[in-house]
């Protein structure tokens, strides 16, 4: 796979932990809990070498799980925000295969043949089983 320097090209946007902890509502603590239970994966990058995770991780509340297809609900969830639902075990699945953090974001948001986009945009689609199908091919 790649060594990150290919994921500036890839990754449009990235969040840092109190970034991250911002968007969600909760404490940085809370945040590095998501990271620790591989909710989410990231790289450090910048200047700083921070820690920083891909903002098209998180999503609008109504948009959690995107493959419930029933209209956003009214206003109980308006301007929150949460990880994708379907990540986590796309993480699991990925690093179950070997994979680096740094891997798992190239091949999250590499266009990927099989499905027509980029896998992240696939799971931002709510095609979970069809991403994860695709994932366990790899190998």
């Amino acid at each position: 796979m790649t060594d990150g320097t290919d994921l500036e090209q890839l990754v449009n946007e990235w969040l840092t932990l109190p970034q991250l902890a911002e968007v969600l509502g909760t404490t940085v603590t809370q945040a590095r809990s998501i990271v620790q239970d591989r909710r989410v994966v990231g790289v450090r990058r910048g200047e700083r070498a921070s820690f920083q995770i891909p903002a098209a991780f998180v999503v609008p509340a109504h948009r959690a799980n995107p493959a419930n297809v029933s209209p956003a609900p009214e206003n109980p969830d308006e301007g929150r925000f949460v990880v994708l639902m379907s990540l986590q075990g796309t993480i699991a699945l990925l690093t179950d295969f070997g994979f680096s953090d740094a891997e798992i974001l190239e091949w999250l948001f590499s266009p990927d043949e099989a499905l027509r986009t980029t896998p992240m945009e696939a799971l931002l689609a709510g095609r979970k089983a069809e991403v994860r199908r695709v994932a366990q091919a790899l190998l």
